[in-house]
């Protein structure tokens, strides 16, 4: 079900200086780079991390290294020729402020993936799927009239395939590269992607 958050930091954290927001335009802004990371003092205590104060909205985290993942991306990229989404393998270190702003591990995204659409408002699994697809162009829309399926049935279709995604599609090394470097511009983690491709 779509579930509602709020990006406070904890009692303990350092406050940043303006509200924490998810950017309501494209642009070239890289969601990390508003983030303060833990780092270790002198007596070992690590310090809390500090909510981002910018995320990009309407973006997909996704299984990097699953086939099956891969071909969905690449599918939704074409279908949404007004770019609404955007995308992050959930491996890279630029999911990490939208795994914290929502209180999700990597294996709760490995598990289903997640949607966060805006501020208040992300989604997982076969609910995230059909929130994806409400922001394509017709005839992809109309696909989210799915919704009359009651969330058990969907969600357990949608764990069943998960869960042999990798017998049946097959499982990368490391996160997928698409070749086609002019769909880059739709990944949040674009930078580490090309890193990873110049070291291939």
């Amino acid at each position: 079900s779509l579930c509602f958050l709020s990006f406070k930091p904890s009692s303990n954290s350092v406050v940043p200086s303006a509200a924490a927001k998810i950017a309501d335009s494209d642009d070239d802004d890289e969601s990390g780079d508003d983030v303060t990371r833990s780092r270790g003092s002198s007596s070992s205590i690590v310090e809390p991390p500090v909510t981002p104060t910018l995320l990009q909205p309407r973006v997909v985290v996704y299984d990097g290294v699953c086939h099956l993942c891969h071909g969905g991306v690449k599918w939704v990229i074409r279908a949404d020729k007004d770019k609404k989404i955007k995308f992050c393998c959930v491996q890279s270190e630029a999911a990490e402020p939208y795994l914290r702003a929502c209180g999700l591990e990597r294996e709760d995204v490995l598990r289903r993936f997640l949607f966060v659409e805006y501020l208040n408002a992300y989604s997982q699994g076969s609910t995230a799927a059909l929130r994806v697809l409400s922001y394509l162009p017709l005839p992809y829309s109309a696909l989210s009239g799915l919704w009359v399926i009651p969330t058990p049935i969907r969600d357990a279709a949608y764990d069943y395939v998960a869960k042999k995604r990798y017998e049946w599609f097959g499982k990368a090394e490391d996160c997928l590269v698409l070749q086609e470097k002019e769909l880059l511009e739709r990944f949040i983690d674009r930078e580490e992607m090309m890193g990873r491709d110049q070291h291939l």
